[in-house]
């Protein structure tokens, strides 16, 4: 059975939102404690477990007496699951050295699934009871794992939940296999010709965020309007995030919905950051969450996904004649081919190289997984002069 996760957004009282607080506060006390726990021991050549980490927090936390009252499934939680997770993954050398955790960034706490119901709008947490929803969760299943978490001004859980697997195949083999080309101006440019606009929410907000910053500025750091100050730069912040992650949910909704197979390509974003000229431009598109939301909502509805090389020139290259224009600068919005002659969008006609290639990764494979016999250069130029005169469009 898959395990599936709602992120729901809450809606508490003073009270409530009080409770939160707290929460993430003992949460982050605890990790904060493990770690110069860990960090002191690991000095002394002592490599403290979990386990051990934990017993030597729960002596330690009886010295506060506000620790008391508070939920213990959370401390022991970011204990043995944060921590854990973050000295594991520095052991293996995937991450640096976990660093100790700050107030107000990223506040989150995970709470004892076992005592978690949810009826209709309505969740209840451990301590604090009842707690409003704005809406229904979607699955209905075992609760493994209930988080909340806070972003700006607005508080969330996520809910994961052990469901049965009873979603309705769709078939989609009807419909045809689309090349997705990304891009700044444009969001997504599909090969059929379709383009999803990219709202640019950064770009729009900056001055607000340019004036929010100034009159941070003039604020003494740490008063009571230097909180209020940073609180609205967070706001802001947020709406920036919401506009984005909208768009790219419509978009990759809408595509996954009329496909039966896909073609991208991969994508550095952490190479293509170190162009300070498209940094900015590059960050407010959000090439790689929009990617990932595709892709997981492509695996979920059985759609493949072909990834082609990162040094495929989609763009360079004609669609129709496979003639490859190493000239081609960025400036250049339409693709002109000096072998065929032929005029096309730029981003169409890469788009159309990438279907091309995942059309090509499709019938590569038998039914049964088993490679075929490849076309020969010839009829693969052909299928791609037939792929062009059917999906292009009139310009």
């Amino acid at each position: 059975m898959p395990l599936r996760t709602h992120k729901i957004a809450l809606n508490p009282n003073n009270k409530e939102r009080g409770w939160f607080a707290q929460q993430c506060g003992y949460a982050r006390f605890a990790y904060n404690h493990a770690l110069a726990d860990f960090k002191a021991h690991l000095d002394n050549n002592e490599f403290l477990s979990a386990s051990a980490l934990n017993e030597r927090f729960n002596v330690a936390k009886k010295e506060h007496g506000w620790t008391e009252g508070q939920d213990q499934v959370v401390a022991n939680k970011s204990i043995f699951v944060n921590l854990s997770a973050a000295i594991a993954n520095w052991v293996g050398k995937r991450t640096k050295f976990p660093k100790f955790k700050k107030r107000g960034k990223k506040d989150s706490f995970t709470t004892n699934n076992q005592s978690v119901q949810v009826d209709g709008k309505r969740i209840k947490l451990p301590k604090i009871g009842w707690v409003k929803m704005f809406q229904e969760l979607r699955w209905s299943g075992k609760i493994m794992k209930v988080t909340v978490s806070r972003t700006a001004h607005r508080w969330f859980v996520s809910i994961t939940i052990d469901t049965e697997n009873t979603e309705v195949s769709v078939d989609n083999s009807t419909y045809p296999v689309v090349g997705i080309d990304v891009g700044i101006n444009t969001l997504a440019t599909c090969s059929d010709g379709t383009k999803y606009d990219n709202p640019c929410p950064l770009k729009h907000f900056e001055n607000k965020l340019k004036r929010a910053h100034r009159r941070l500025s003039k604020r003494t750091q740490g008063s009571k309007n230097w909180v209020k100050q940073k609180w609205k730069i967070a706001r802001i912040h947020y709406r920036i995030a919401c506009i984005r992650n909208d768009a790219h949910h419509k978009a990759t909704t809408d595509i996954v919905n009329k496909v039966s197979a896909i073609g991208i390509e991969t994508l550095k974003v952490t190479n293509m950051l170190k162009n300070k000229k498209l940094a900015k431009a590059l960050s407010d598109s959000a090439f790689g969450g929009f990617l990932s939301k595709l892709k997981t909502k492509a695996e979920t509805l059985g759609i493949p996904v072909t990834e082609v090389s990162q040094f495929y020139a989609s763009s360079k290259t004609c669609s129709s004649c496979g003639h490859k224009k190493d000239d081609l600068t960025l400036s250049e919005r339409t693709y002109h081919c000096s072998q065929c002659g032929i005029s096309i969008d730029r981003d169409i006609n890469a788009a159309i190289n990438l279907r091309n290639v995942a059309v090509g990764h499709t019938e590569t494979q038998s039914a049964c997984g088993v490679q075929v016999r490849p076309q020969s250069e010839a009829r693969e130029t052909e299928a791609r002069k037939a792929v062009w005169q059917q999906q292009l469009l009139p310009l």
